[in-house]
């Protein structure tokens, strides 16, 4: 819908010399966010987004987190554009709170898995970008200090997800809680945090990696695990099309544990394998369920396999979607 820009976003536009000091530009503020405002604007130079994080998030349970955050979400996509090219926006300017990027209209991949078109071509494309990101940041304390925000990973990721679940499930409590700390210490590289379908783009020459509010230096098992899981769930929402997404986990999967240079790929594996469990029960009973399981025997099932997997873990992947698989028919 269109939109008159708050004054400050305006003002951040005319200080970053990307509006001219005369100029009142159109918008379109953007939907489908819950912890930002996003807005497409329309410059005398071309078009442009830019984005604002809010303090509390657009869900039903009360979620707040620090605003600093658009901050080190400017500084990921800059680095992930540089590691892989084509990877993320190119990035503008940044200012507390707000910061402006290149606006790319290209398909949203979440819609295209909606409509059933599960390709394991790109899946196999996330997974070797994630994982060129992820090899070209391993080891760099230089990266690392640019990227303060266990607090801030803490508060989005692991309390909502993790530890909100095991609230919920005290039977499960000790399993979750050891795999979010054990996260919380695992420091190996630049993570993105919320690598999601519906916040990868599907272009001509690869995915485009958005949204990386949570970016952190820490457990790259976190980003495999956060996506393989959202192909898990996808076989809920369009059960057609469910071996399809089961040829894109393992698609995605191979590629990137192909590409994980910086660690032996067993250990990687089995981290990503034993949190994998944890996240799929968080997206029915944590603080950020998906909106497309809407039925209690579909959310049931969701709860009978990661219970069975958080307290008897498997260090194999396969293994997983092998059972995943076995459970759907």
């Amino acid at each position: 819908m269109s939109a008159s820009l708050p004054e400050p976003v305006l003002s951040f536009l005319r200080e970053a010399r990307l509006a001219a000091p005369d100029e009142s530009p159109s918008a379109v503020a953007l939907t489908g966010g819950v912890s930002s405002d996003i807005w497409r604007v329309d410059l005398a130079g071309g078009t442009l987004c830019v984005k604002g994080a809010l303090p509390r998030l657009r869900v039903s349970q009360v979620w707040e987190a620090p605003v600093e955050r658009n901050r080190y979400e400017y500084e990921w996509l800059r680095i992930a554009g540089a590691a892989a090219p084509g990877a993320a926006p190119r990035v503008f300017a940044e200012r507390a709170g707000l910061f402006a990027m290149e606006y790319l209209d290209f398909p949203v991949w979440k819609e295209r898995l909606r409509q059933g078109d599960a390709q394991p071509g790109f899946a196999a494309q996330v997974g070797a970008t994630l994982a060129a990101i992820h090899s070209s940041t391993a080891g760099r304390t230089e990266v690392a200090a640019r990227f303060p925000t266990d607090a801030i990973f803490h508060a989005i990721r692991l309390e909502p997800y993790l530890l909100a679940t095991a609230n919920k499930h005290p039977a499960l409590r000790t399993h979750l809680e050891g795999i979010s700390h054990r996260t919380e210490k695992t420091k190996l590289c630049l993570v993105h945090g919320d690598v999601s379908p519906k916040n990868i783009l599907v272009s001509p020459r690869g995915p485009v990696f958005l949204d990386a509010e949570c970016a952190w230096y820490g457990d790259p098992a976190f980003d495999l695990a956060f996506c393989l899981n959202h192909l898990f769930l996808k076989c809920l929402w369009v059960p057609s099309a469910a071996l399809r997404f089961l040829q894109c986990f393992d698609a995605l999967k191979n590629t990137y544990l192909g590409g994980a240079t910086w660690e032996a790929p067993g250990g990687l594996e089995e981290r990503t394998a034993s949190l994998l469990p944890g996240l799929f029960l968080a997206r029915v009973d944590g603080k950020s369920p998906v909106e497309y399981l809407t039925q209690e025997s579909d959310k049931n099932k969701v709860r009978e396999f990661a219970t069975r997997f958080l307290l008897h873990p498997v260090p194999s992947l396969a293994k997983l979607k092998e059972e995943w698989q076995r459970s759907l028919t």
